[in-house]
């Protein structure tokens, strides 16, 4: 440590002076300055360069539990209390997550569906089970008002929309956009909370086009809906919460890249044993054929 404060000094202080304020040889010293790194310190280093990567290419978002995960799906094999110590070192942090609130405006006369779901959140199969929601971002030209819809094999964004405005066709652009990239069979479980956009007659007679059974979860219980919710409290965490939107125009651009740029097709999920939503569904369609 001594010969470290000495090295790191000596751009602004004579070598002499520093090396007896710290009570070392100057010969000493030198030959600590020319020494070869360690292996271990050598290996540190570049652990250090690949943490610092992997916590840049997550957008800042990474703490220690997904950066060691990712490390070993590289191939590194490390400990999650070495890397925690390196991003203190590196003075780098992961995002908490925050935790989410409510906002469903359910108080209308349209017919609502039971709960059909019943907070069972596993699909054995894609477009089994979606869920979707709608969330408000702020900018400083006004709110804008996200809709996704996900599904609950891979935790995939499906589909999603965004638009200055909570009518119908907010959610139904989300909807939409999920059934023409899907093309889900008929059965699929359809959950949403009680919102007049999803209790809609418009939004209904396009469920019952496809064949869709609908879902919504019980009157003021945000937690029959927790994973699309647990999507939102993400990306606030991960991106819109980071910094002010001036315009509409930004933060929309913003979201598309995390949600199509980053989180389907790289983002480690913790409940998908910290693989990406992409790779999930790729890995068990290469089983169900190898099963096949």
């Amino acid at each position: 440590m001594r010969f470290a404060f000495v090295h790191a000094e000596k751009a602004t202080h004579a070598v002499r002076c520093l090396c007896r304020v710290m009570h070392v040889t100057r010969s000493g010293y030198y030959a600590w300055a020319t020494r070869r790194p360690s292996r271990r310190q050598r290996e540190e280093g570049q652990l250090t360069a690949r943490i610092r990567a992997i916590h840049t290419a997550s957008r800042g978002t990474y703490g220690s539990p997904r950066i060691t995960e990712q490390l070993k799906q590289d191939g590194v094999t490390v400990g999650r209390d070495r890397v925690a110590r390196l991003l203190r070192d590196l003075g780098l942090v992961g995002l908490p997550r925050k935790r989410f609130r409510q906002t469903t405006d359910s108080q209308h006369q349209l017919p609502v569906a039971t709960n059909v779901l019943d907070r069972d959140f596993d699909a054995a199969r894609p477009n089994e089970r979606w869920s979707t929601d709608i969330t408000y971002l702020w900018t400083a030209e006004g709110w804008l008002y996200l809709a996704v819809v996900l599904d609950l094999f891979s935790r995939r964004v499906v589909g999603w929309a965004l638009q200055p405005h909570l009518r119908t066709t907010l959610a139904l652009d989300a909807l939409e956009m999920a059934l023409g990239r899907r093309g889900p069979a008929a059965g699929l479980v359809h959950h949403s909370d009680r919102g007049c956009q999803y209790a809609a007659d418009a939004y209904q007679r396009v469920l019952r086009a496809h064949g869709v059974v609908c879902s919504m979860s019980r009157k003021g219980n945000c937690w029959d809906n927790a994973v699309t919710e647990s999507f939102f409290a993400t990306l606030k965490t991960e991106l819109v919460h980071r910094q002010p939107w001036p315009t509409r125009r930004g933060i929309q651009d913003a979201v598309a890249a995390y949600i199509e740029g980053f989180y389907n097709p790289y983002r480690l999920h913790s409940s998908l044993g910290y693989v990406s939503p992409n790779d999930y569904e790729r890995r068990q369609a290469r089983q169900a054929q190898r099963a096949a």
